[in-house]
């Protein structure tokens, strides 16, 4: 069977894709590191476990299945080397808004907010203070 047709190595490259270790995905299946570097190198896995591991990564099984990284790579590479002006204007495309004004805008918020928050903090212990004195 060729490389492409092994279920573990495209277990062992949708992992790395997706930022996990085998440690990782061994503590998530409830097996040893070991383990995890014996399914990928496996040509084939159970069904049960193929569903444990396709939920960990967040595919399907039938992606793990059908991953073809090449095919991957491809469809980026089209993606951002096309000529079609779509692409070049989503890639492109600057926000509406300055960043910094949003910053400001946030800030005059959470500095009302915290205002008021102090002033009825204020109020309680005035009440308190008031309630201990008689």
């Amino acid at each position: 069977m060729s490389k492409e047709n092994k279920i573990g190595p495209k277990i062992s490259r949708l992992r790395e894709l997706r930022g996990m270790k085998q440690e990782a995905l061994a503590t998530a299946l409830g097996v040893s590191q070991q383990t995890v570097s014996n399914i990928e190198r496996s040509v084939e896995i159970e069904e049960d476990l193929l569903a444990q591991v396709s939920q960990i990564l967040g595919v399907t099984p039938d992606a793990i299945r059908n991953f073809d990284e090449e095919a991957v790579l491809s469809i980026i590479n089209n993606t951002f080397t096309s000529n079609d002006t779509s692409t070049s204007i989503a890639i492109h495309t600057a926000p509406t808004f300055n960043p910094l004004d949003k910053l400001v805008e946030v800030y005059e918020e959470n500095k009302k907010l915290y205002e008021r928050l102090l002033e009825a903090e204020k109020s309680k212990v005035e009440l308190l203070e008031k309630l201990l004195n008689k």
